[in-house]
């Protein structure tokens, strides 16, 4: 039987060319569809991107610089503190730990980074990123805030890469570098690395040494999370990966990288919020300024300068070192005079006020609660005045001032407006008389809690600041000498002279009278009686005429024989201005501040143009000046020589920074006002004459002794030791010489000569020379 043959089995084709083919076909795909989805992207399918105008200009918010007279910036105004800064400005260790760091193939690649980019989807992320230093620049720039949707960041990466390459056609690496620089948010309102090294390390880019640059360098990673202010110790170590990779790329050798990660931080923490820093109380007078001036003062185009975006620079007279020495010198006696405030008001029911009625401190804490900036929020929500009211009586927790540093507390807002209003306040002003330039301006102890600027803002009655210019007019009408006599009796104008209502008799201070003194005796010892006779001889007119030329506002200046004793209110700027006038020889220069102004391509806006006046004499002046030298040699400015009374327990409890001992010449006032609710001292030598006054909030806070509610303990010693501070630095040039004599001097000022024709005359003292 024949079998059956079984089907032969089918060959198995080997052949892969056609799976082959196929990867191909799929992989092309996958590239033409990666390059529409990038050609999508660039054509703004998925959001708009950047146009070529937006790409050559982009738009940024440039902060206004204050620029001082020694060349810092002492303040910004700004929406985002940014100030650009050219690459030549950039020292080579910053540029190099960024590109080490960062970016390491920098030069070589075109916006993209391939290796990184291979390396980064290989490993997942694992051995770095990819992301080079002109796709972090694109990111800055152009897109908007980081997605955590991964579709959406897919999106926002496409776009930063076709912006990256962009820009490397548009610009060189160097420009890259810079922009990327300029546009950082280094956090603590330091945008960009001009803010950034002032306010970390207080100085300008081109300063920073290699650890400061691996520092800053280092906040690159994430500034929020390596934060200086909060978190030093993950800065020091993101500082030292920064070193370590500068040593990998050859910038650094291992030896110094060794030495530089043993180095502490060295922070200076310089905050440039519009609430701190230097000079915060002369910064909003700037910035009243500016916003005055941009009213007249329109762009080409017509549109309106903006402070906080056009990248002005304001360029004024004030100098950083002399205002940082001013501040130091408030701060200083402050601190301590208010200790002495504090133990006094222990046993005192009604503090901080004295020799007020119950309902009267009722009136003064409710007129601060309806001026208050919590009163005017709510009232602007539409909060009704009765619940206003209520919620200023309930305790809520809040930040409130002391010396030693702001204190976290939980008080009613009422309680607080008393708490604050314990607190002695201060001004001070330094001008040049000779230019009006004003060099330093304090116009309070704290920006931050006392807005109110006690400069120029403020008028609190003078006291016996007033009487020199009741002398100069003496002087300029009648000739006076300093070494003229008047008796040191009781005085009185009567009623009807000088429009006078009632008979005006003043009293001195101690209840001092007896003999004849002379003029320069009766200034430095601020006799009462004397400038009475002298105003009533004058008249008030006359006197208030005087000063009104050297810019004291005088519309409320009543033309009465009282106001030689002090009685009117006038501020310290108006006092500095009038006091500079005997020191620049009889001419009034009115106080300049703002010098001029720039855009931020340096084209000058505003030059500023000193205003002059002739007002009296070089003699009248010269003469008054030489009164006025009595005070600080044995009057009640003496303290400035070393020869006060430093024995007084009073004395030594209230007054800081003595002994001055200074020995060059130096003319000035002491002023003490009814009360002892205000102490001035105005000091003058050839080329700077600077006020200052302190007192409480209101009139009702101060002392309860002229021993130490007087100018010569309240105010001469900021004085004092602002002064100590100017002429220990050489730079400044503080005149220690004699004032400017006219070379033709008709009135005598040395009382030993003026004696010898006068010997019968024992009651003078004898350390004037008679």
């Amino acid at each position: 039987m024949a079998t059956k043959k079984s089907a032969p089995k089918k060959k198995t084709d080997n052949n892969l060319s056609p799976h082959i083919k196929t990867f191909w076909k799929i992989f092309a795909g996958f590239i033409l569809l990666i390059i529409l989805f990038f050609l999508l992207a660039s054509w703004g399918v998925f959001g708009s991107l950047p146009d070529e105008t937006s790409l050559e200009n982009p738009e940024k918010n440039l902060a206004t610089e204050i620029i001082s007279s020694d060349g810092k910036t002492i303040g910004k105004f700004y929406k985002e503190n940014r100030t650009p800064v050219p690459f030549d400005t950039l020292p080579d260790h910053l540029v190099n730990a960024l590109i080490a760091t960062e970016d390491v193939r920098f030069y070589d690649h075109s916006g993209i980074d391939g290796r990184g980019t291979i390396r980064a989807v290989a490993f997942l992320g694992s051995r770095g990123g990819a992301s080079t230093i002109t796709q972090q620049l694109a990111k800055l720039f152009f897109t908007e805030q980081v997605s955590r949707n991964k579709l959406q960041r897919g999106l926002q990466k496409i776009k930063e890469w076709i912006i990256a390459t962009r820009l490397e056609r548009r610009y060189t690496k160097e420009e890259i570098i810079t922009m990327y620089f300029n546009e950082y948010d280094f956090v603590n309102q330091a945008v960009g690395i001009e803010s950034a090294a002032n306010i970390y390390f207080d100085k300008p880019p081109s300063q920073l040494s290699t650890v400061e640059s691996a520092t800053l360098v280092g906040m690159f990673k994430n500034a929020s999370l390596y934060n200086p202010v909060r978190n030093p110790v993950g800065v020091t170590n993101r500082r030292n990966v920064v070193l370590s990779q500068m040593e990998k790329y050859d910038y650094i050798s291992e030896k110094v990288k060794d030495s530089l990660q043993a180095l502490p931080l060295n922070i200076k923490f310089t905050p440039q919020g519009h609430d701190e820093g230097s000079a915060t109380y002369f910064r909003e007078y700037a910035r009243h300024f500016m916003e005055d001036w941009i009213k007249e003062h329109p762009k080409p185009d017509g549109s309106k300068y903006n402070i906080y975006q056009d990248g002005l620079k304001v360029f004024v007279t004030i100098d950083s070192k002399m205002q940082e020495y001013a501040e130091q010198a408030v701060k200083k006696h402050m601190a301590h005079l208010q200790k002495a405030f504090d133990e006094q008001n222990k046993k005192n029911k009604t503090a901080p006020f004295r020799d007020i009625t119950e309902e009267e401190t009722k009136s003064i804490l409710n007129s601060a609660m309806r001026k208050s900036d919590r009163w005017r929020e709510m009232s602007n929500r539409g909060i009704d005045e009765e619940d206003i009211i209520k919620s200023f009586k309930k305790k809520v927790p809040m930040r409130v001032f002391s010396w030693k540093a702001d204190i976290d507390t939980v008080m009613t807002p009422m309680d607080s407006i008393r708490y604050h209003k314990s607190f002695l306040q201060a001004a001070m002003m330094s001008m040049t008389p000779q230019t009006g330039e004003v060099k330093a301006w304090v116009g309070g102890i704290d920006y931050k809690h006392y807005k109110y600027d006690m400069v120029k803002k403020g008028k609190r009655q003078i006291g016996s600041t007033f009487k020199p210019f009741v002398y100069a007019t003496a002087i300029d009408q009648m000739h006076m000498s300093p070494c003229d006599t008047l008796p040191n009796t009781i005085y009185t104008i009567p009623t009807g002279k000088h429009g006078l209502l009632q008979p005006w008799t003043p009293k001195n201070a101690g209840g001092g009278y007896g003999g004849m003194v002379n003029l320069k005796y009766a200034l430095a010892n601020s006799i009462n009686t004397i400038t009475a006779r002298l105003i009533d001889r004058v008249g008030p007119q006359p006197v208030i005429d005087l000063v009104e030329k050297m810019g004291v506002d005088t519309e409320k200046m009543p033309a009465v024989p009282s106001i030689a004793l002090g009685t009117p209110d006038v501020s310290v700027y108006e006092m500095v201005g009038a006091y500079s006038t005997f020191a620049n020889e009889g001419v009034y220069v009115e106080p300049i501040l703002i010098q001029r102004i720039e855009d931020k391509n340096g084209t000058v806006l505003y030059q500023n143009v000193p205003k002059t006046k002739d007002v009296i004499s070089n003699e009248t002046a010269y003469v008054t000046v030489s009164l006025m030298e009595g005070v600080t040699q044995s009057g009640s400015g003496s303290r400035l020589r070393g020869t006060g009374r430093e024995g007084s327990a009073v004395y030594k409890n209230a007054v800081t920074g003595y002994p001055y001992n200074f020995t060059n010449p130096i003319a000035g006032k002491t002023g003490t006002t009814q009360n002892n609710s205000d102490g001035w001292f105005m000091g003058m030598v050839p080329n700077l004459v600077t006020g200052v006054w302190v007192g409480g909030d209101d009139r009702a806070t101060h002392f309860a002794s002229t021993a130490y509610g007087q100018g010569a303990t309240m105010a001469l010693p900021i004085w004092g030791m602002y002064m100590k501070s100017c002429y220990a630095d050489e730079d400044l040039n503080v005149s220690t010489e004699h004032f400017k004599r006219p070379a033709k001097l008709s009135i005598e000022t040395d009382c030993s000569k003026w004696r010898e024709g006068n010997s019968d005359i024992e009651e003078i003292p004898d350390e004037f020379g008679i």
